[in-house]
C-alpha cells in the first residue's frame, strides 16, 4: 500500500509524534510505502487565485513545480493521511490551508479525478480544538469524491507529549494503533451521503448555471458524469 502523508506543520510536536505512532502501526501490515510532504517546506507559496486549474490546466499553475509532485503522488497513492495541529484562528495552520487551496480544483464541480473515487483518507489532529481542525479537511475530501474518510482527534492541553501522565500517553497510543489497524483493513465502501449530495448539487449547478462550452461542464460531459454517477 502506498500512503501519502501531509505534515501540516513544521513544528515536530504532538501531531508529528502522534503521526509517527500511526505510521509505525500501519507499517506492521507489511508492504507499506510512505511518501511524505512537509508543509510549508514542500509548498512554500500561496495560491494566487488565477483559476487556471479550474479549467483543467493545472500544469499552467504559477506554482506548478510544487503542485505537480503533490498531485502525482496523490494519484499514485492508495491512501492519504492529513496530519495537522489545531490552530485557534482558522482551525488549521496556514500551511495546510495553502495545500487545500492549491488542490481545491479536485472537487467534483471543478476538475475532479477518477483516481480519487477509490481512495481512502485519514485525518489526524491534536490540540485543544482538535475536532475543529478535522472539519474543513474532511469536507474537502468528501467533495473530491474520496471513498472513505477516517478521523482521529486527540484533545491536548500541553505542547509536549511527554508532559502528559504516562497512563494518558499509553491510552492515546493504544487508540492511535487501533485507528491505524482499522484504517489499514478498510476496504472500499459506499460513498458518503455528503459526497452523493454534492455530486447531485454540482450536476444541477453545471447544467443550470455553467452550461456548454465551459470547462467543468465539458469535462463532465466527456466523462459521462451527467449520465451516471462516477463512484
Amino acid at each position: 500500500m502506498k500512503v501519502v502523508v501531509f505534515h501540516g506543520s513544521p513544528r515536530k510536536g504532538n501531531t508529528y509524534f502522534a503521526t509517527g505512532i500511526f505510521m509505525e502501526e500501519l507499517s506492521k501490515s507489511g508492504d507499506v510505502e510512505f511518501v511524505e510532504f512537509s508543509l510549508p517546506k514542500d509548498l512554500p507559496v500561496f495560491c494566487t487565485g488565477c483559476t487556471l486549474c479550474l479549467g483543467g490546466l493545472r500544469e499552467k499553475c504559477p506554482n506548478e513545480k510544487y503542485v505537480t509532485p503533490i498531485i502525482d503522488a496523490i494519484i499514485e497513492a492508495d491512501a492519504l493521511v492529513f496530519s495537522t495541529p489545531h490552530y485557534g484562528a482558522c482551525s488549521v495552520p496556514g500551511s495546510m490551508k495553502t495545500l487545500l487551496d492549491h488542490i481545491d480544483f479536485l472537487v467534483l464541480n471543478a476538475a475532479p479525478m477518477d483516481e480519487l473515487f477509490t481512495k481512502k483518507a485519514f485525518i489526524l489532529t491534536t490540540g485543544a480544538g482538535s475536532t475543529a481542525a478535522i472539519k474543513p479537511i474532511r469536507k474537502f475530501l468528501l467533495h473530491c469524491g474520496v471513498n472513505r474518510v477516517f478521523t482521529h482527534s486527540i484533545r491536548l492541553f500541553t505542547d509536549k507529549w511527554e508532559y502528559m501522565p504516562k497512563a494518558k500517553q499509553l491510552r492515546h497510543e493504544k487508540a492511535l494503533r487501533r485507528s491505524a489497524s482499522k484504517f489499514d483493513k478498510a476496504k472500499k465502501g459506499h460513498p458518503a451521503l455528503a459526497t452523493v449530495f454534492f455530486y447531485h448539487m454540482s450536476k444541477f449547478i453545471l447544467k443550470r448555471y455553467v452550461g456548454e462550452g465551459n470547462a467543468p461542464y465539458e469535462l463532465w460531459k466527456e466523462r459521462g458524469y451527467f449520465r451516471k454517477r462516477p463512484f
